[in-house]
């Protein structure tokens, strides 16, 4: 069993595995090399071998606990005929909403169109170098999508004031989203990815009204059809308040923290294994400083079942020699 699975199932204190969001990215020379021949950001996740060989080349540099699979949460409305691109210093752009061609897509047309990424999945999976890691796949939460789909690119901070005036079309596009969510997920396992993180971007934009309905809930449907599948799951719930609240509600299989949070009220409150929190841009500084930090949140869930993370992405300026020192201090702990 990997080191992430036993922690999880065992609630197991005594080791501290540790992987990265986004470990396979644009920090990483040969990652850069890929990108500069594959401009289509899309087409490059659509490509078995590349996504296949991307999201290797991390654990063939460091001694990380797990494989997250190359893709994006952006996948789903993808796979729903929704136009989607990313743009260079703009980030991802939709095209138009079309519900009704949504609503009456077939599942066997859904995952034809997005099958390369469980391809990947596949032959990540088999590869000898994730022998005894866990490989992890991913979805973005039904709000995040929500948010993507309707409002067609990033909202930055705050959501425009018009996002919410069609009631309807919320509610039939979460029922959409969360029908695909569950394709997506069970496809991923089956593929071979043995742990689903749970990505909610923009909870942090929501106020404590409209928590309930929009994240609350759905995300605790998508939780419970995922556990009943044996599948254990990690939701990164960006930005929330409340933590606690979210933990008690949706009980995942374990909870990654952001930056903005104190680790020492969290470790406090929540009982169920931890994942993150520590600030990227900790990498940026210099290796005393990252021994510090590194080992501040070490020592805060000594005791506590403690999967080491950042509280975001790894950022494409990082030095590869800066997270090979963080992957280090870990290990030495």
């Amino acid at each position: 069993m990997s080191p992430i699975k036993d922690l999880i199932i065992n609630k197991r204190a005594d080791i501290k595995p540790i992987w990265i969001m986004r470990q396979a990215g644009r920090y990483l020379p040969e990652f850069r090399e890929i990108r500069k021949k594959n401009t289509d950001f899309i087409k490059l996740c659509l490509n078995p071998d590349l996504s296949t060989e991307i999201t290797l080349q991390p654990l063939k540099r460091f001694d990380l606990d797990a494989a997250i699979i190359f893709s994006d949460i952006l996948m789903l409305p993808y796979g729903l005929n929704q136009k989607v691109e990313f743009k260079k210093n703009i980030g991802p752009i939709l095209g138009d909403l079309n519900l009704n061609e949504m609503s009456s897509l077939e599942e066997i047309d859904f995952v034809k169109k997005i099958n390369p990424v469980y391809e990947a999945i596949q032959m990540v999976s088999q590869n000898n170098i994730v022998k005894n890691k866990s490989t992890i796949g991913f979805v973005g939460a039904p709000w995040t999508l929500l948010v993507y789909m309707i409002n067609q690119k990033s909202p930055k901070i705050k959501l425009d004031d018009d996002f919410f005036k069609d009631k309807n079309l919320i509610k039939d596009t979460l029922v959409v989203i969360e029908k695909f969510l569950k394709i997506h997920i069970k496809n991923q396992f089956d593929s071979g990815a043995e742990i689903i993180q749970i990505f909610d971007s923009w909870a942090g934009l929501l106020g404590n009204k409209d928590l309930p309905y929009y994240v609350l809930e759905p995300t605790l449907r998508l939780i419970d059809f995922t556990k009943s599948l044996k599948i254990p799951v990690i939701c990164f719930p960006r930005g929330i308040k409340n933590y606690k609240e979210y933990c008690e509600i949706i009980n995942p299989n374990v909870v990654s923290i952001d930056y903005e949070v104190d680790p020492m009220l969290i470790e406090k409150h929540i009982k169920i294994p931890i994942q993150g929190g520590m600030d990227p841009k900790v990498l940026l500084t210099d290796k005393e400083n990252l021994k510090k930090q590194t080992k501040k949140y070490l020592n805060i869930f000594k005791n506590h079942p403690y999967i080491f993370n950042l509280g975001h992405g790894v950022l494409p300026e990082t030095e590869p020699n800066m997270m090979d020192y963080l992957i280090k201090t870990v290990k030495d702990y």
